[in-house]
């Protein structure tokens, strides 16, 4: 059984299609046990991206799994492309779990996602599942660049929001920002602590970029589908990290929900709830007070 079997294919744009999986009530697909792929991407909800312009494609992060991988090399094919580029968002587990199934293509992320990748080798090696092998980036650049896919112009700019070496994609010809983990819906994951008050920093400078649309790697299907969130998931997402940072020694924090907790952008249909983004905001309540974060 392919581990891609659940995987839904949307065009949300023209020639812009997301390969969305998980979400699927009761449904795990590695192990009973608790494990990168089931509990921090499947259970959520991930999807990663392909832009297509004639016979070329770049595809935004290789998915959950080498299934994954060849699914979306497949769906291209299916389409006549001949050429793929790959661009890494950054280095987590479920952004590079696929790097393995574009081997022979050009892969291209900013220079910290490479190092961190080699840093991090042994750790992913080691991860449940294991990512092996570890396919690293072919090519870095540093800031920001501008790649030409067929007729289509694509930025990419290195963003510090959830880690370091976030790398984004804006499609000037859309309005389009493709975000990574940098944005989340229901809340962001605090993957790096110590630098939350630099992720809100660097949240102000996302907002100032022209877009009107924002895709993100994990939110909801639906909304994905239809063509994304508006820019108040920028705000939405640096409110709060605000807010937990203002409330952290609260002593009635841990007791509050995160329905809750971010009952104003309920209201304001900034973010969407989703029940299983309460473990998520219970871990980053206790890695701000000091317990160990996830690699």
């Amino acid at each position: 059984m392919s581990l891609a079997e659940t995987m839904r294919i949307h065009e949300p744009y023209p020639g812009l299609y997301a390969y969305y999986d998980g979400r699927i009530l009761g449904k795990r697909l590695h192990s009973d046990k608790p494990n990168w792929l089931d509990d921090g991407a499947y259970s959520l909800g991930v999807a990663s991206y392909a832009i297509v312009s004639g016979q070329e494609a770049l595809v935004y992060d290789t998915h959950i799994s080498f299934d994954h991988a060849r699914a979306i090399r497949s769906h291209l094919s299916s389409l006549g492309v001949t050429s793929i580029r790959v661009v890494l968002s950054h280095w987590h587990t479920d952004h590079v779990a696929g790097n393995a199934g574009f081997i022979d293509c050009p892969i291209l992320s900013n220079k910290l996602t490479r190092d961190t990748l080699i840093e991090k080798r042994k750790v992913l090696v080691a991860k449940d599942p294991p990512i092996n092998p570890v396919v690293m980036p072919t090519e870095t650049f540093e800031g920001e660049t501008v790649l030409k896919v067929g007729d289509i112009t694509v930025k990419l700019m290195q963003f510090d929001i959830h880690s370091a070496d976030g790398t984004v994609l804006l499609l000037p010809h859309l309005g389009v920002l493709l975000a990574g983990d940098t944005l989340e819906d229901t809340v962001t994951y605090i993957s790096e602590p110590e630098k939350t008050a630099r992720h809100i920093v660097e949240l102000e400078r996302l907002a100032g970029l022209d877009f009107v649309r924002i895709l993100p790697n994990h939110g909801d299907e639906q909304v994905i589908a239809s063509g994304g969130y508006p820019p108040s998931l920028v705000t939405a997402t640096r409110d709060y990290l605000a807010r937990l940072l203002s409330r952290i020694e609260d002593p009635a924090l841990a007791d509050e929900s995160l329905e809750s907790f971010i009952a104003p952008e309920l209201r304001s249909g900034s973010l969407t709830y989703f029940a299983p983004y309460e473990a998520v905001h219970s871990q980053n309540i206790a890695v701000l007070k000091g317990a160990p974060a996830d690699e």
